[in-house]
Parts: structure tokens; C-alpha cells; sequence
């Protein structure tokens, strides 16, 4: 009986910390919070004063290409000054719904607000 008590109360525990490490994303409030992509990323033919940078369509992006690339600008494994600043002021959560917002997008749509 005591073991299997403790078989249940670990499963919940370990239940409890599945659900967090695997949370996914809200789009609803991730189009809230992907209001300063807009800027570069939702204008039509936008080029930045960096020639050789081309600025990405990331609607209808992959959802984890966009979790990765987002950690990596925050963690500086990827370079680009206005992506870096703009990742590294993102918690993880806003992270996850923005990707879950633009992944949920049609592919090469504009951004809209």
C-alpha cells in the first residue's frame, strides 16, 4: 500500500514538472506580443541598412525553428544586433508564444496586427 502511494505521488510529481518543461505556447497572446517583428518582418520587400542581412518571412515558420532561433540570438550564438537585443528582453514564455502565433500563420503572409 505505501508503495504504491508513492508510485502515484512521484507519477503526479513528475506529471506537475512534464507539463511545465513541455508548455506550449498561447498564439492569442503571442500576436500581442510579436507587435515589435512588424517593424522588419511584416514589410513587404524591407531590407535593412545591413546589405548583406536579408530580412526572413517568418510567418508559417516552424514553430521549434523559431523557439531555437530566438534562444540562440538571446544566448548570442547568432549574431545580428537588433535580433539580439530583441531576444534577450523575451522570458521564455513570450518565446513560446510567439512562435506558436507566427507557426500558425500561412507561409510568406505578411505580419498583421
Amino acid at each position: 500500500m505505501i508503495r504504491s502511494m508513492s508510485t502515484v505521488v512521484l507519477m503526479t510529481v513528475l506529471a506537475s514538472f512534464a507539463a511545465t518543461a513541455f508548455a506550449k505556447g498561447d498564439p492569442a497572446q503571442g500576436k500581442l506580443e510579436v507587435y515589435t517583428c512588424h517593424g522588419c518582418h511584416g514589410i513587404t520587400g524591407y531590407e535593412t541598412m545591413y546589405p548583406e542581412y536579408h530580412v526572413p518571412r517568418i510567418a508559417g515558420q516552424n514553430e521549434q525553428y523559431i523557439i531555437d532561433a530566438l534562444h540562440e540570438y538571446k544566448s548570442g550564438a547568432r549574431k545580428f544586433p537588433t535580433m539580439n537585443a530583441q531576444a534577450s528582453s523575451l522570458t521564455e514564455q513570450q518565446i513560446e508564444n510567439i512562435a506558436a502565433y507566427l507557426s500558425s500563420l500561412a507561409p510568406k503572409q505578411p505580419l498583421k496586427n
